[in-house]
């Protein structure tokens, strides 16, 4: 189902889901509980730079589908990282 966890050890895909985790609740929880809001668009960059990484591991094994899918969710999250630290954050 995901070929490429052959690419890697099983200590670097815990890596990679916990990394991936922590910028998920870094999106979530300080919009929900209004403390150190900073932490958003840090998460976001984050997520972004795991997103860059993932497509070039899927580009390296010529996976097109999962590179538009990687391409997807890195934009989403550079969005939210500029509208938070951009010229009029939200």
């Amino acid at each position: 189902m995901t070929p490429w966890v052959e690419d890697f050890t099983p200590a670097r895909i815990r890596l990679i889901g916990a990394a991936e985790l922590l910028g998920a609740l870094g999106l979530i929880l300080p919009a929900a509980t209004g403390i150190a809001s900073i932490l958003t668009p840090l998460a976001a960059a984050g997520l972004a730079l795991t997103m860059l990484g993932a497509a070039a591991t899927h580009a390296r094994r010529r996976e097109p589908a999962a590179i538009a899918v990687n391409l997807t969710l890195l934009a989403l999250a550079a969005v939210v990282a500029w509208g938070r630290l951009g010229p009029h954050p939200l």
